[in-house]
């Protein structure tokens, strides 16, 4: 699997992972104040955001957003990593959710809005995270050689370490 080192794109992707962050951290911080005193896992009308929230996808909106732009500022091989683990995240949790609306088992308060959210944020974590890997100078090159390369052979004439 071809994942681009040092893409070009990459400070971009990072900004785009660390809004997506924020936005989660401001709706993880109103969702806290706003559903303050109910319990964890209520179902009712406390919307934030234009979502709808409970005290349980406050705190877990709230936590994650912090990883995502705790990441983001640090950035490096942690951001990929974390982009990449909370995308997917994300887009299970969306999908999950979006199945298990209309039951008892929609625990986190979620309607359709809000799994379209999951969903949007997922595919722009998981993106910023396949084009966030960095890498040296050297293994960028190769990688390059890599991606452009069409015989099979070519693939092990590169080695990152050797500089060609």
């Amino acid at each position: 699997m071809h994942l681009p080192i040092n893409h070009r794109l990459r400070p971009h992707w990072r900004l785009l992972a660390g809004l997506c962050g924020a936005y989660l951290l401001a709706f993880g911080v109103l969702g806290v104040v706003a559903t303050a005193g109910l319990p964890l896992f209520d179902r009712a009308d406390t919307h934030v955001l234009g979502l709808r929230a409970n005290p349980a996808f406050a705190w877990l909106s709230l936590l994650a957003g912090g990883v995502v732009l705790l990441a983001a500022i640090v950035g490096r091989d942690l951001a990929h990593w974390v982009n990449l683990g909370a995308g997917g995240l994300f887009l299970l949790v969306g999908l999950a959710m979006l199945a298990l609306l209309q039951t008892p088992q929609n625990v986190l308060n979620f309607e359709v809005a809000t799994c379209v959210v999951a969903l949007l944020i997922g595919t722009a974590l998981l993106t910023a995270g396949l084009y966030g890997k960095t890498g040296t100078p050297r293994e960028s090159a190769a990688e390059e050689v890599l991606r452009h390369s069409t015989r099979p052979g070519d693939k092990f004439t590169v080695r990152p370490e050797s500089g060609a």
